[in-house]
Protein backbone atom coordinates (compact mmCIF):
# COMPACT_ATOMS: atom_id res chain seq x y z
CA UNK A 1 0.00 0.00 0.00
CA UNK A 2 1.54 3.06 -1.20
CA UNK A 3 3.49 5.17 1.80
CA UNK A 4 3.45 1.82 3.98
CA UNK A 5 -0.67 2.68 5.41
CA UNK A 6 -3.78 0.96 5.97
CA UNK A 7 -6.27 2.96 3.91
CA UNK A 8 -4.82 4.98 1.10
CA UNK A 9 -5.59 1.68 -0.96
CA UNK A 10 -9.12 2.27 -0.78
CA UNK A 11 -9.63 5.96 0.06
CA UNK A 12 -7.04 7.88 -2.27
CA UNK A 13 -5.32 10.58 0.16
CA UNK A 14 -4.79 8.51 3.17
CA UNK A 15 -5.41 9.41 6.63
CA UNK A 16 -2.62 11.35 8.68
CA UNK A 17 -2.56 8.88 11.34
CA UNK A 18 -1.90 6.06 8.73
CA UNK A 19 0.47 7.59 6.35
CA UNK A 20 3.49 5.78 8.35
CA UNK A 21 6.36 6.79 6.59
CA UNK A 22 5.36 10.30 6.71
CA UNK A 23 5.33 10.24 10.46
CA UNK A 24 9.15 8.43 10.53
CA UNK A 25 10.00 10.82 8.64
CA UNK A 26 8.75 14.31 9.79
CA UNK A 27 7.70 13.79 13.60
CA UNK A 28 9.63 10.98 14.85
CA UNK A 29 13.15 10.94 16.72
CA UNK A 30 13.97 8.27 14.73
CA UNK A 31 13.84 10.20 11.52
CA UNK A 32 14.54 8.03 8.40
CA UNK A 33 16.28 5.14 9.91
CA UNK A 34 14.17 1.87 10.45
CA UNK A 35 11.33 1.64 12.23
CA UNK A 36 11.92 -1.25 14.90
CA UNK A 37 8.68 -2.59 13.66
CA UNK A 38 7.83 -1.49 10.00
CA UNK A 39 10.98 -0.80 8.72
CA UNK A 40 12.81 1.84 6.93
CA UNK A 41 10.72 4.59 5.29
CA UNK A 42 11.69 2.95 1.87
CA UNK A 43 10.95 -0.54 2.80
CA UNK A 44 7.13 0.90 4.19
CA UNK A 45 6.44 2.42 0.51
CA UNK A 46 4.39 -0.83 -0.57
CA UNK A 47 3.92 -0.29 -3.96
CA UNK A 48 1.24 -2.60 -4.37
CA UNK A 49 -2.69 -2.49 -3.71
CA UNK A 50 -4.42 -5.72 -2.75
CA UNK A 51 -7.27 -6.40 -4.85
CA UNK A 52 -10.62 -8.48 -3.55
CA UNK A 53 -13.30 -9.91 -5.59
CA UNK A 54 -16.70 -12.09 -4.88
CA UNK A 55 -19.70 -14.37 -5.55
CA UNK A 56 -19.28 -17.62 -3.88
CA UNK A 57 -18.37 -20.29 -5.90
CA UNK A 58 -18.14 -24.40 -5.29
CA UNK A 59 -15.46 -25.02 -2.57
CA UNK A 60 -13.89 -28.49 -3.82
CA UNK A 61 -11.95 -30.96 -0.99
CA UNK A 62 -8.90 -31.51 -1.87
CA UNK A 63 -6.22 -34.22 -0.55
CA UNK A 64 -3.86 -32.84 2.68
CA UNK A 65 -0.51 -30.34 1.04
CA UNK A 66 -0.91 -27.46 -0.87
CA UNK A 67 -2.77 -28.92 -4.20
CA UNK A 68 -4.49 -26.37 -7.45
CA UNK A 69 -7.01 -28.41 -8.64
CA UNK A 70 -9.45 -27.12 -11.64
CA UNK A 71 -13.45 -27.33 -11.27
CA UNK A 72 -16.29 -25.66 -12.41
CA UNK A 73 -18.72 -23.65 -10.83
CA UNK A 74 -21.91 -22.67 -13.22
CA UNK A 75 -20.18 -21.67 -16.45
CA UNK A 76 -17.02 -19.96 -14.62
CA UNK A 77 -13.74 -21.62 -14.69
CA UNK A 78 -12.36 -21.76 -11.29
CA UNK A 79 -9.24 -22.92 -8.91
CA UNK A 80 -8.92 -24.11 -5.36
CA UNK A 81 -5.81 -23.30 -3.93
CA UNK A 82 -5.77 -25.44 -0.43
CA UNK A 83 -3.17 -25.96 2.20
CA UNK A 84 -3.50 -27.46 5.56
CA UNK A 85 -0.55 -26.14 6.69
CA UNK A 86 1.95 -27.03 9.14
CA UNK A 87 1.39 -28.28 12.82
CA UNK A 88 2.66 -25.11 15.36
CA UNK A 89 2.94 -25.15 19.16
CA UNK A 90 2.16 -21.38 19.58
CA UNK A 91 4.72 -19.88 22.35
CA UNK A 92 4.92 -17.03 25.12
CA UNK A 93 7.76 -14.92 24.96
CA UNK A 94 8.46 -12.27 27.86
CA UNK A 95 5.30 -12.82 29.22
CA UNK A 96 2.89 -12.41 26.84
CA UNK A 97 0.01 -14.42 26.57
CA UNK A 98 -0.09 -13.75 22.46
CA UNK A 99 2.21 -15.26 20.05
CA UNK A 100 2.06 -14.16 16.11
CA UNK A 101 3.14 -16.55 13.43
CA UNK A 102 3.77 -15.92 9.57
CA UNK A 103 4.38 -18.42 7.49
CA UNK A 104 4.78 -19.07 3.78
CA UNK A 105 2.56 -20.59 1.30
CA UNK A 106 3.54 -21.17 -2.83
CA UNK A 107 0.50 -21.80 -4.94
CA UNK A 108 2.93 -22.01 -7.85
CA UNK A 109 0.69 -19.86 -10.16
CA UNK A 110 1.00 -20.05 -13.55
CA UNK A 111 -1.12 -16.91 -14.22
CA UNK A 112 -2.22 -14.28 -12.46
CA UNK A 113 -6.34 -14.38 -11.32
CA UNK A 114 -8.57 -12.91 -8.71
CA UNK A 115 -9.85 -14.58 -4.90
CA UNK A 116 -13.23 -14.50 -5.70
CA UNK A 117 -13.70 -16.48 -1.74
CA UNK A 118 -11.30 -17.64 0.93
CA UNK A 119 -12.20 -20.18 3.77
CA UNK A 120 -9.63 -20.41 6.85
CA UNK A 121 -10.09 -23.50 9.34
CA UNK A 122 -8.78 -22.66 12.59
CA UNK A 123 -9.25 -25.75 14.18
CA UNK A 124 -8.46 -24.33 17.57
CA UNK A 125 -10.25 -21.53 19.71
CA UNK A 126 -6.83 -20.60 20.52
CA UNK A 127 -6.56 -18.97 17.10
CA UNK A 128 -7.89 -15.16 17.60
CA UNK A 129 -7.56 -14.44 13.94
CA UNK A 130 -5.70 -15.08 10.39
CA UNK A 131 -4.65 -12.37 7.48
CA UNK A 132 -3.51 -13.71 4.37
CA UNK A 133 -1.05 -11.36 2.54
CA UNK A 134 0.03 -10.40 -0.77
CA UNK A 135 3.72 -11.56 -1.51
CA UNK A 136 5.00 -9.90 -4.65
CA UNK A 137 7.28 -11.98 -7.12
CA UNK A 138 9.86 -9.50 -6.60
CA UNK A 139 9.91 -10.64 -2.77
CA UNK A 140 9.79 -13.91 -3.47
CA UNK A 141 13.42 -14.76 -2.82
CA UNK A 142 13.63 -12.80 0.42
CA UNK A 143 9.90 -14.46 1.90
CA UNK A 144 11.50 -17.93 0.92
CA UNK A 145 14.03 -16.92 3.08
CA UNK A 146 12.32 -15.89 6.06
CA UNK A 147 10.61 -18.84 5.91
CA UNK A 148 12.89 -21.39 7.22
CA UNK A 149 11.44 -24.20 4.96
CA UNK A 150 7.99 -24.08 6.25
CA UNK A 151 9.00 -23.38 10.12
CA UNK A 152 8.25 -19.34 9.88
CA UNK A 153 8.86 -16.57 12.02
CA UNK A 154 7.06 -14.18 14.28
CA UNK A 155 5.70 -11.70 13.27
CA UNK A 156 3.61 -9.22 15.82
CA UNK A 157 1.74 -5.89 14.16
CA UNK A 158 0.93 -6.28 10.24
CA UNK A 159 1.94 -9.31 8.40
CA UNK A 160 5.10 -8.51 6.58
CA UNK A 161 8.69 -9.63 5.82
CA UNK A 162 11.31 -9.80 8.24
CA UNK A 163 14.82 -8.39 7.07
CA UNK A 164 17.49 -7.24 9.34
CA UNK A 165 16.23 -3.41 9.87
CA UNK A 166 12.79 -3.63 9.92
CA UNK A 167 9.61 -5.29 8.32
CA UNK A 168 8.20 -5.14 5.10
CA UNK A 169 4.52 -4.37 5.09
CA UNK A 170 2.47 -6.38 2.67
CA UNK A 171 -1.26 -5.77 1.35
CA UNK A 172 -3.89 -8.03 2.74
CA UNK A 173 -5.49 -10.23 0.78
CA UNK A 174 -8.45 -11.91 2.70
CA UNK A 175 -9.37 -11.75 6.33
CA UNK A 176 -10.53 -14.53 9.15
CA UNK A 177 -11.98 -13.43 12.20
CA UNK A 178 -13.77 -15.46 14.83
CA UNK A 179 -17.55 -15.98 13.72
CA UNK A 180 -16.60 -16.26 10.05
CA UNK A 181 -17.36 -19.14 7.87
CA UNK A 182 -16.67 -18.95 3.80
CA UNK A 183 -15.77 -15.53 3.33
CA UNK A 184 -17.40 -14.69 -0.38
CA UNK A 185 -16.25 -11.23 -1.91
CA UNK A 186 -19.26 -9.21 -3.53
CA UNK A 187 -20.58 -10.26 -6.84
CA UNK A 188 -18.16 -8.98 -9.24
CA UNK A 189 -15.56 -8.35 -8.19
CA UNK A 190 -12.23 -10.05 -6.69
CA UNK A 191 -8.87 -9.46 -5.85
CA UNK A 192 -5.93 -9.42 -7.84
CA UNK A 193 -3.59 -12.28 -7.47
CA UNK A 194 -0.09 -11.74 -9.66
CA UNK A 195 1.27 -14.51 -11.43
CA UNK A 196 4.36 -16.03 -9.39
CA UNK A 197 2.77 -14.36 -6.11
CA UNK A 198 2.91 -16.25 -2.99
CA UNK A 199 0.91 -15.77 0.34
CA UNK A 200 1.95 -15.11 3.59
CA UNK A 201 -0.18 -16.57 6.07
CA UNK A 202 -0.31 -14.50 9.74
CA UNK A 203 -2.36 -16.33 12.87
CA UNK A 204 -2.81 -14.55 15.90
CA UNK A 205 -3.01 -17.50 18.77
CA UNK A 206 -4.42 -16.64 22.07
CA UNK A 207 -2.64 -18.40 24.60
CA UNK A 208 -4.89 -17.76 27.28
CA UNK A 209 -7.32 -20.14 25.61
CA UNK A 210 -4.43 -22.98 25.39
CA UNK A 211 -1.35 -23.69 23.82
CA UNK A 212 -1.89 -26.82 22.29
CA UNK A 213 -0.24 -27.42 18.45
CA UNK A 214 -2.49 -26.15 15.80
CA UNK A 215 -2.91 -27.13 12.24
CA UNK A 216 -4.58 -24.67 10.66
CA UNK A 217 -6.16 -25.16 6.75
CA UNK A 218 -7.40 -22.16 4.44
CA UNK A 219 -8.82 -23.00 0.50
CA UNK A 220 -9.16 -19.93 -1.64
CA UNK A 221 -11.19 -19.56 -5.15
CA UNK A 222 -9.95 -17.77 -7.72
CA UNK A 223 -11.32 -17.36 -11.31
CA UNK A 224 -8.69 -15.97 -14.56
CA UNK A 225 -8.07 -12.69 -14.90
CA UNK A 226 -9.68 -12.98 -18.68
CA UNK A 227 -12.98 -12.52 -16.22
CA UNK A 228 -12.60 -8.85 -16.38
CA UNK A 229 -14.03 -8.50 -12.28
CA UNK A 230 -13.65 -4.72 -10.33
CA UNK A 231 -10.65 -5.22 -8.35
CA UNK A 232 -11.58 -4.93 -4.69
CA UNK A 233 -8.97 -3.68 -1.59
CA UNK A 234 -9.28 -4.62 1.68
CA UNK A 235 -8.38 -1.78 3.66
CA UNK A 236 -8.41 -0.38 7.71
CA UNK A 237 -9.69 2.44 9.61
CA UNK A 238 -8.22 2.22 13.32
CA UNK A 239 -8.83 4.33 16.16
CA UNK A 240 -6.67 3.97 19.60
CA UNK A 241 -8.71 2.88 22.77
CA UNK A 242 -7.56 4.55 26.21
CA UNK A 243 -10.16 2.92 28.73
CA UNK A 244 -9.26 3.24 32.44
CA UNK A 245 -9.47 0.75 34.86
CA UNK A 246 -13.01 0.34 36.08
CA UNK A 247 -14.53 2.40 39.17
CA UNK A 248 -13.19 0.50 42.56
CA UNK A 249 -10.33 -1.42 40.57
CA UNK A 250 -6.30 -0.50 41.17
CA UNK A 251 -3.20 -2.11 40.15
CA UNK A 252 0.39 -0.92 38.93
CA UNK A 253 -0.96 -0.96 35.31
CA UNK A 254 -3.76 1.31 35.86
CA UNK A 255 -1.49 3.35 35.06
CA UNK A 256 -1.20 4.53 30.95
CA UNK A 257 2.13 5.05 31.68
CA UNK A 258 2.86 1.66 33.11
CA UNK A 259 0.52 -0.36 30.84
CA UNK A 260 2.52 1.07 27.61
CA UNK A 261 5.89 0.03 29.16
CA UNK A 262 4.70 -3.10 29.81
CA UNK A 263 3.43 -3.50 26.28
CA UNK A 264 6.42 -2.94 25.23
CA UNK A 265 8.11 -5.07 27.31
CA UNK A 266 6.07 -7.90 25.60
CA UNK A 267 5.97 -6.86 21.78
CA UNK A 268 8.97 -4.50 21.71
CA UNK A 269 8.92 -0.92 21.52
CA UNK A 270 7.87 -0.64 17.98
CA UNK A 271 4.40 -1.65 19.57
CA UNK A 272 4.64 1.35 21.28
CA UNK A 273 5.09 3.82 18.74
CA UNK A 274 2.27 2.67 16.64
CA UNK A 275 0.02 3.33 19.68
CA UNK A 276 1.70 6.66 19.29
CA UNK A 277 1.34 6.97 15.85
CA UNK A 278 -2.02 6.09 16.15
CA UNK A 279 -3.12 8.78 18.38
CA UNK A 280 -1.08 11.19 16.67
CA UNK A 281 -3.20 10.37 13.42
CA UNK A 282 -6.55 11.06 15.40
CA UNK A 283 -5.46 14.24 16.37
CA UNK A 284 -4.79 13.29 20.03
CA UNK A 285 -1.64 14.17 21.71
CA UNK A 286 0.35 10.67 22.23
CA UNK A 287 1.32 11.74 26.02
CA UNK A 288 -2.35 12.76 27.46
CA UNK A 289 -4.66 11.72 24.83
CA UNK A 290 -8.44 11.64 25.92
CA UNK A 291 -9.47 8.59 28.04
CA UNK A 292 -12.80 6.88 28.48
CA UNK A 293 -14.84 3.56 27.49
CA UNK A 294 -15.56 5.15 24.11
CA UNK A 295 -12.87 6.23 21.25
CA UNK A 296 -13.63 7.94 17.69
CA UNK A 297 -11.43 9.23 15.05
CA UNK A 298 -12.56 11.09 11.66
CA UNK A 299 -11.11 10.41 8.49
CA UNK A 300 -11.01 12.07 4.92
CA UNK A 301 -12.41 10.17 2.24
CA UNK A 302 -10.94 10.18 -1.48
CA UNK A 303 -13.52 10.78 -4.02
CA UNK A 304 -14.65 8.04 -6.72
CA UNK A 305 -14.71 4.72 -4.40
CA UNK A 306 -17.59 2.01 -3.50
CA UNK A 307 -17.79 1.10 -0.09
CA UNK A 308 -19.09 -2.30 -0.26
CA UNK A 309 -18.90 -3.99 3.13
CA UNK A 310 -17.23 -3.16 6.50
CA UNK A 311 -16.46 -5.59 9.42
CA UNK A 312 -16.34 -4.73 12.76
CA UNK A 313 -12.98 -5.99 14.79
CA UNK A 314 -12.13 -5.39 18.72
CA UNK A 315 -10.89 -7.14 21.40
CA UNK A 316 -12.41 -9.03 24.12
CA UNK A 317 -13.83 -5.79 25.72
CA UNK A 318 -15.68 -4.65 23.32
CA UNK A 319 -19.58 -3.33 23.29
CA UNK A 320 -20.36 -1.03 20.70
CA UNK A 321 -19.42 -0.54 17.01
CA UNK A 322 -20.43 2.34 14.65
CA UNK A 323 -19.29 3.96 11.30
CA UNK A 324 -20.74 7.04 10.04
CA UNK A 325 -20.15 8.46 6.85
CA UNK A 326 -19.98 12.56 6.79
CA UNK A 327 -20.60 13.10 10.52
CA UNK A 328 -21.96 16.37 12.29
CA UNK A 329 -23.61 17.26 8.66
CA UNK A 330 -26.79 17.53 7.83
CA UNK A 331 -26.30 14.36 5.48
CA UNK A 332 -24.57 11.79 7.71
CA UNK A 333 -25.03 8.41 7.19
CA UNK A 334 -24.85 5.32 9.29
CA UNK A 335 -22.97 2.74 7.64
CA UNK A 336 -22.72 0.36 10.43
CA UNK A 337 -24.28 0.00 13.95
CA UNK A 338 -23.30 -2.84 16.09
CA UNK A 339 -24.73 -2.34 19.51
CA UNK A 340 -24.16 -5.90 20.97
CA UNK A 341 -20.79 -6.71 19.56
CA UNK A 342 -19.30 -10.35 20.04
CA UNK A 343 -16.04 -11.49 20.38
CA UNK A 344 -17.08 -14.94 18.68
CA UNK A 345 -19.29 -13.79 16.21
CA UNK A 346 -17.39 -10.94 14.04
CA UNK A 347 -19.17 -10.54 10.68
CA UNK A 348 -18.85 -8.47 7.78
CA UNK A 349 -21.60 -5.90 7.29
CA UNK A 350 -22.88 -5.34 3.64
CA UNK A 351 -23.33 -1.59 2.34
CA UNK A 352 -26.63 -1.85 0.93
CA UNK A 353 -27.13 0.07 -1.67
CA UNK A 354 -23.25 0.60 -1.86
CA UNK A 355 -21.67 4.22 -1.01
CA UNK A 356 -19.78 6.11 -3.46
CA UNK A 357 -17.33 8.59 -2.32
CA UNK A 358 -17.09 12.26 -2.72
CA UNK A 359 -14.38 15.13 -2.71
CA UNK A 360 -15.16 16.86 1.01
CA UNK A 361 -16.39 13.45 2.47
CA UNK A 362 -15.17 12.33 5.65
CA UNK A 363 -15.72 9.21 8.04
CA UNK A 364 -15.81 8.43 11.34
CA UNK A 365 -15.18 5.02 13.75
CA UNK A 366 -16.14 5.04 17.00
CA UNK A 367 -15.79 1.97 19.62
CA UNK A 368 -16.92 1.39 22.70
CA UNK A 369 -15.86 -1.50 25.88
CA UNK A 370 -16.73 -2.00 28.87
CA UNK A 371 -13.90 -2.29 31.51
CA UNK A 372 -15.76 -4.33 34.02
CA UNK A 373 -15.28 -6.99 31.61
CA UNK A 374 -11.92 -7.84 32.26
CA UNK A 375 -13.12 -8.90 35.96
CA UNK A 376 -15.61 -11.11 34.45
CA UNK A 377 -14.53 -12.84 31.57
CA UNK A 378 -12.98 -15.90 32.08
CA UNK A 379 -10.19 -15.44 29.33
CA UNK A 380 -9.37 -11.94 31.86
CA UNK A 381 -9.70 -11.87 35.41
CA UNK A 382 -7.06 -13.35 35.87
CA UNK A 383 -5.15 -11.01 34.29
CA UNK A 384 -3.48 -7.81 36.31
CA UNK A 385 -5.94 -5.30 35.77
CA UNK A 386 -4.61 -2.48 33.35
CA UNK A 387 -5.39 0.37 31.79
CA UNK A 388 -6.22 -0.51 27.46
CA UNK A 389 -4.94 1.13 24.95
CA UNK A 390 -4.21 -0.21 21.10
CA UNK A 391 -1.91 -3.59 21.39
CA UNK A 392 -1.63 -6.70 19.62
CA UNK A 393 -2.41 -8.90 22.84
CA UNK A 394 -6.27 -10.14 23.36
CA UNK A 395 -5.88 -8.72 26.64
CA UNK A 396 -5.24 -5.39 25.10
CA UNK A 397 -7.70 -3.82 22.67
CA UNK A 398 -8.13 -2.35 19.13
CA UNK A 399 -10.52 -0.39 16.92
CA UNK A 400 -10.53 -1.76 13.51
CA UNK A 401 -12.83 -1.15 10.71
CA UNK A 402 -11.94 -3.55 8.06
CA UNK A 403 -13.25 -2.20 4.60
CA UNK A 404 -14.01 -4.11 0.84
CA UNK A 405 -13.70 -1.38 -1.35
CA UNK A 406 -13.63 -0.88 -5.41
CA UNK A 407 -13.36 2.10 -7.73
CA UNK A 408 -16.58 3.79 -8.70
CA UNK A 409 -17.60 3.44 -12.01
CA UNK A 410 -16.11 6.31 -14.57
CA UNK A 411 -14.11 7.49 -11.90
Amino acid sequence: MPDGTWLAGAFGRAPPLLRRSRFLRDRSPLGNRAHPRFGSVLEMKARLRPRLWAGLLAVVALSLGLVPASVSASETPSTIISSSGVTYRPVSVNGATDDYHCTLIDPHTKSGSFIVASQFVPHSPEVHHAILALVPASLAAKARQADHHGKGWTCFGQPGLPPSDGFTVLPWLTVWVPGQRIDPQPAGTGVLFPKGSLLLEQVHYNLLRGNKPVRASVRLTTVPTSQHLAPLSINQLVAPPDVPCAAGISGPLCSRSASLADLGHRFGPGSVLETDFIERGCGHDPANPPEGVTTTCTFPLGAGKKILAITAHMHLTGRAFRVVLNPGTSHAKTLVNVTNYNFDDQRAYPISPPVVTHSGDTISLSCTYDPKLRQELPQLRKQPPRFVVWGDGSSDEMCMAITKVIAAPGS
